[in-house]
Parts: structure tokens; C-alpha cells; sequence
């Protein structure tokens, strides 16, 4: 069972920057992958970004360029740089990974969110 605990939502105004930053109970290097997705009301969750196990990122089209993605393998966390923040960034933002089970599917697992509010 793995864990993922998200801390650094907030208010901010519209160009300003945040950092998410999501804390995995288990060993992010053997992760298939952690990322970033995001839920406003009223609408899907969208992905916003993630990192796969060898480096690799992606993003979704709304945030690149202005988004970042990255993980610290010895603190088990991954980060979201969040930069010129618009309005609609505003959204719930949770943390995702999927992690091999052994088995023929992965587990996948949520955090329990954080609010991002930008005013403009």
C-alpha cells in the first residue's frame, strides 16, 4: 500500500508561482510513474503532468511551458513548479502514481488533493 501525501496549494494571484509537492510512503525509483492531475468544478480531471520512471515528463497542452515536473529519488517526493499561473489553473490538484503490483495490472493510487486558487 502506498501513500501520497500533498502539501503547497494556496491562494496566489494570476502570474505568481507555486510548488506542489507529493510525499510517497514507498520508493518513487520503482514507480511506474507519478504525476499531477488537476479538477476544477464542474469539470474532468485532466492530467497536468508526470514523470515516468527513467526521467521521462509530460505534460498536458494547457500548462507547458509554464509547468515543471521533477523528483527527488531520495526523498520519495515529487515536485510541480507552477509558474505564471492563470485563472484557469484554478483547480484541485492531485497526486497519482502507478506502481507495479506483481501481478498483470499495476496499483494505482491517489493522494487526497490541494487547493490551488488564483485570483486574477
Amino acid at each position: 500500500q502506498v501513500q501520497l501525501v500533498e502539501s503547497g496549494g494556496g491562494l496566489v494571484q494570476a502570474g505568481g508561482s507555486l510548488r506542489l509537492s507529493c510525499a510517497a510512503s514507498g520508493t518513487i525509483f520503482n514507480f511506474n510513474y507519478m504525476g499531477w492531475y488537476r479538477q476544477a468544478p464542474g469539470k474532468q480531471r485532466e492530467l497536468v503532468a508526470r514523470i515516468i520512471s527513467g526521467g521521462t515528463t509530460d505534460y498536458g497542452d494547457s500548462v507547458k511551458g509554464r509547468f515543471t515536473i521533477s523528483a527527488d529519488n531520495a526523498k520519495n517526493t515529487v515536485y510541480l513548479q507552477m509558474d505564471s499561473l492563470k485563472p484557469e489553473d484554478a483547480a484541485v490538484y492531485y497526486c497519482h502514481a502507478e506502481v507495479p503490483s506483481g501481478r498483470l495490472f499495476p496499483d494505482y493510487y491517489w493522494g487526497q488533493g490541494t487547493q490551488v486558487t488564483v485570483s486574477s
